[in-house]
């Protein structure tokens, strides 16, 4: 499959289950914290390039780590880094697993990416989220290619 028309479906059925898990929320408050539904929130944005929904789940404040990489500060930084030159298309992201304590979440799973030569890149992921009420304030990302 193109990884554009399976980036596509990915967005599509994130987008379900987020309103699925949206839906569970007011009637079930213990199956999935505000947290983590922002999360998914955020991944189902960046799985479609949608910098408004991703923009939408951060502070205004907000920081994104990438440790030896770059360290970004305020939404206009962190904007410019979505759709870095390096690649091109939409990226399909998994999450595997959501662990939550306190203002934290951590997201653990794997990307599909295309660099800007045409060539597949699978990475691996753990993101830590930390949180300042309902918005992400500070972001840290561990990524690596997998085998």
């Amino acid at each position: 499959m193109h990884i554009t028309s399976l980036g596509t479906y990915m967005y599509f059925c994130i987008a379900i289950l987020i309103s699925i898990a949206k839906c569970c929320l007011r009637c079930y408050p213990k199956v999935m914290s505000i947290q983590k539904s922002v999360v998914l929130e955020y991944i189902t944005g960046f799985n479609a390039l949608n910098h408004e929904k991703i923009l939408s789940t951060l502070t205004d404040d907000v920081e994104w780590i990438l440790p030896g990489v770059f360290h970004h500060r305020g939404k206009e930084a962190f904007d410019k880094e979505i759709e870095n030159p390096s690649f091109t298309g939409i990226p399909v992201i998994t999450i595997t697993r959501l662990t939550e304590e306190g203002n934290i979440v951590v997201a653990e799973g794997k990307v599909l990416a295309q660099t800007a030569a045409g060539q597949n890149l699978p990475l691996i992921f753990c993101d830590v989220f930390e949180f300042r009420g309902e918005k992400i304030c500070k972001l840290t990302v561990f990524i690596t290619q997998d085998a």
